[in-house]
């Protein structure tokens, strides 16, 4: 047999051409470590939303709950100071109860069972009130 047989030449430029270049993965991790760095120093980790709320050392350290305007957050209805409100009422009761006394503080207590987005939808109400001290509690239990 001759390797320069006209039968043997058409196999081998067919295996030749077949054969893959191999691709290196180095360029795409330079890509992507670049994206990296460009979202870390273009986010902003400061959460500008956030509500202040006490502590529970610091609530019962601030003062007695004498005079405090508790807010109670039920599955159905919210509760201000013992009488059912909706929320337009709870922004007015609040509200007005911030006017005439600023330093009057806001006590949230949601009741068991009650959904987490329902008491920071609350919680969020209140605080674009802007009071003073604005501090959630929780039920004491036996």
């Amino acid at each position: 047999m001759n390797p320069h047989d006209s039968t043997l030449q058409p196999r081998l430029a067919g295996r030749r051409a077949r054969r893959r270049p191999l691709v290196s993965l180095t360029p795409l991790i330079d890509v992507v470590f670049i994206l990296l760095v460009f979202f870390m120093l273009a986010s902003s980790f400061l959460d500008w939303r956030a509500i202040d709320l006490s502590a529970p050392a610091q609530a019962s350290a601030a003062g007695t709950l004498e005079g405090a305007l508790l807010v109670e957050v039920r599955a159905s209805d919210l509760r201000v100071g013992g009488e059912t409100v909706d929320a337009d009422e709870l922004d007015r009761r609040v509200g007005a109860r911030l006017e005439a006394a600023p330093e009057t503080r806001v006590l949230v207590r949601p009741a068991p069972g009650v959904d987490l987005q329902r008491v920071v939808s609350v919680l969020d109400e209140l605080a674009a009130m802007q009071p003073q001290d604005l501090s959630l509690i929780r039920r004491n239990t036996p």
